[in-house]
């Protein structure tokens, strides 16, 4: 019995020498479509983009994720490269909403209780949702089918993060997210009577990009409490 207990103690405090702090904050920037519709560039941000973020501290190097981004996505032809977008000129404005989670790993250790100023690079990667309107083109112009619909995403975000001041941890990111959908545009709509209606690659499906800054506010268990 005293060696089982003994084991449990020390079981205990390996979990407690891990112990976690939370971040929780914002993300502000703007968003940009790459699809079949507008300019070409994968970093061009034309719309605002806001959401929650929440971080979970596994250890120095490795965060749990979890956030939820709104944007009102936009999309010109008249932006393009490519002249025969130019010609056709489209316009697209959706709304999006996008609910992630996933894992961040640090290039450097980032120790939020070192009571020192902390920098590292980072990447992010995880598993997303996606609710986006239902469109399609008539005419040249972008209309409405009256629904929504949701699509798995996966989001790959580089950035650079900091803990300048007290608690708070600023960073800048950029972030794609490869969408299992063709729909978002509205060059495949989501009905099958509009399947006249569909235009471009209808083989490659939607990607779209945030870019932007993030702010958040630590709090949460010290590991320097734990048992050695």
């Amino acid at each position: 019995m005293r060696h089982l207990t003994l084991l449990i103690i020390s079981i205990l405090s390996i979990h407690f020498c891990q112990a976690q702090i939370h971040e929780i904050g914002g993300f502000a920037g703007g968003s940009n479509l790459i699809g079949d519709v507008g300019s070409t560039e994968y970093i061009a941000p034309n719309a605002p983009a806001l959401g929650l973020l929440y971080r979970w501290n596994r250890s120095s190097r490795y965060s749990w994720r979890a956030s939820i981004i709104y944007s009102d996505l936009k999309a010109y032809d008249s932006k393009s490269d490519d002249p025969r977008r130019i010609q056709r000129d489209y316009d697209f404005d959706s709304n999006l909403l996008e609910i992630a989670a996933g894992m961040e790993f640090t290039f450097l250790d980032f120790d939020l209780h070192s009571g020192k100023k902390e920098f590292t690079p980072y990447l992010f990667s995880g598993i997303s949702t996606v609710r986006h309107g239902n469109y399609y083109f008539s005419n040249g112009q972008q209309t409405s089918e009256n629904k929504s619909s949701w699509a798995f995403a996966i989001p790959m975000a580089v950035g650079v993060k900091a803990k300048i001041i007290g608690n708070f941890v600023i960073g800048v990111e950029v972030g794609a997210r490869y969408t299992f959908t063709d729909e978002i545009d509205g060059n495949v709509p989501s009905s099958d009577n509009l399947d006249s209606n569909k235009f471009g690659n209808i083989n490659n499906n939607d990607w779209y990009m945030f870019s932007g800054f993030t702010l958040t506010y630590t709090f949460g268990q010290n590991p320097c409490y734990c048992v050695k």
